[in-house]
């Protein structure tokens, strides 16, 4: 089968024939139809991230259908449309596991950079951290929702935005959108501030009370905000801009180093600031239901196969806004 790569140099990505893979007892081989490109593929490929396995392929927002299955898988058969998601293995039995955060598992496992991605005509996963999905969907509009859907979904709970609340959004890229949406669906007031004029534009059609560039102050207090950019400077900006007893959350999993900030400038006055570290399957299942419901819809670019390459080249210079898509048909 045809895939994508690392290897090399960091920054680097190689079309390669590989053997094709063969389902372990407890995973389904899936035909991969479309694969979001993620600024986490992003960190991988350039090593921004610490290399997990080498050579690897990428890609982590997939979906596809299933077309074999191990001989211990119970609830998914060939033929199903499935969704494989970032999250790929918990240990199932640490003290987080058993209280519902098992994305904090010390023993996780993460698709693309544990073991191989999306980013080639067939992948494996086990059943159990695989989604089903309604042969209905839109891959092509499904396949966001599977990273940055979920990832958003969890920054936003974890804002604890009042109701009818201004959020701040510091970057608008594929996550930023789709949480932009759910946001405005519950009543929230958004301010987006983000480089790239393209993202801008974007913003100002999804309508955003105010838009502006990536340091600029937003005209109101927010009442929480998500840093969705890797750029640490953003962060004593964000918690600048947000009223007191507001909340900040850092939504990636790669960020530059964060400057020195000032207790009483930037945290006092009972400012929490949170991270996300990756996310739940029960995350999962509940963004889906959500965007189903509300109709979520990414604004998508898509690449084919061959250019699935060019599609992280374009995600690295900012040449694209909204979300990026690898399809294979």
């Amino acid at each position: 089968m045809r895939a994508w790569t690392t290897g090399g140099s960091a920054g680097s990505l190689t079309l390669a024939e590989l053997a094709e893979p063969r389902p372990g007892p407890d995973e389904v081989l899936v035909r991969v139809e479309a694969c979001g490109v993620c600024r986490t593929d992003l960190h991988v490929v350039d090593r921004e991230l610490p290399v997990h396995l080498s050579p690897v392929v990428p890609g982590h927002q997939v979906v596809g259908t299933v077309v074999d299955a191990g001989p211990a898988v119970r609830r998914l058969r060939p033929g199903d449309r499935v969704g494989v998601a970032w999250l790929r293995r918990t240990c199932g039995v640490c003290r987080w596991c058993r209280d519902g955060r098992e994305n904090l598992c010390p023993a996780s496992r993460f698709t693309g950079w544990d073991a191989h991605g999306g980013f080639a005509e067939l992948t494996v996963a086990p059943e159990a951290f695989t989604y089903r999905l309604p042969h209905r969907l839109d891959p092509v509009a499904t396949a966001p929702l599977l990273c940055a859907g979920i990832i958003g979904y969890r920054a936003l709970v974890r804002a604890c935005l009042p109701p009818g609340g201004m959020l701040g959004l510091y970057g608008f890229g594929s996550s930023a959108h789709l949480t932009a949406q759910l946001a405005s669906a519950a009543g929230a007031r958004l301010s987006v501030m983000t480089r790239g004029a393209q993202n801008r534009e974007l913003a100002r059609r999804g309508g955003a009370d105010f838009v502006g560039g990536a340091t600029d102050r937003p005209p109101a207090p927010l009442d929480s905000a998500i840093v969705f950019a890797p750029a640490g400077e953003l962060v004593p900006l964000a918690l600048e801009a947000t009223a007191h007893g507001g909340t900040v959350v850092l939504a990636g999993i790669h960020m530059s180093d964060v400057p020195s900030m000032s207790y009483t400038s930037h945290l006092f006055g009972e400012r929490d600031l949170r991270t996300v570290t990756a996310s739940t399957r029960a995350d999962g299942d509940t963004l889906l239901r959500l965007a189903d419901t509300l109709h979520v819809a990414p604004s998508v670019t898509t690449y084919p196969f061959e250019r699935t390459g060019a599609a992280l080249d374009d995600l690295r210079a900012g040449r694209a806004a909204g979300s990026l898509v690898m399809t294979t048909t």
